[in-house]
């Protein structure tokens, strides 16, 4: 594979010891906006609507920072329907700081 086929990926510095740091993140597939008297009827097995799709890209946070957005996806190698998120776009974190 030529370097014009090959994905852009951040170099990592492998010395640098912040990089071997685990961090956590959030994938959010959508927000709601119940009124309070509604959040607080909710039971079991009740369905709150949000404002996306299936076919949506959900985000990816870090804390309150926006990182990435993806597609969920169902784990191919995984019999018991893992979730994972195939990344379609990644902020520039470097212009944001």
């Amino acid at each position: 594979m030529d370097e014009s086929s090959a994905e852009k990926k951040p170099a990592v510095n492998p010395t640098n010891p912040f990089t071997s740091v685990p961090i956590e993140l959030s994938v959010c597939v959508g927000k709601a906006r119940p009124l309070i008297r509604d959040l607080i009827a909710l039971g079991e097995n009740a369905v709150l609507p949000l404002d996306k799709t299936v076919e949506d890209p959900v985000e990816l946070y870090v804390g309150d920072r926006l990182i990435a957005r993806g597609m969920l996806e169902e784990n191919e190698d995984d019999q018991n329907g893992q979730l994972v998120v195939r990344l379609t776009e990644i902020i520039d974190l470097q212009a944001s700081l």
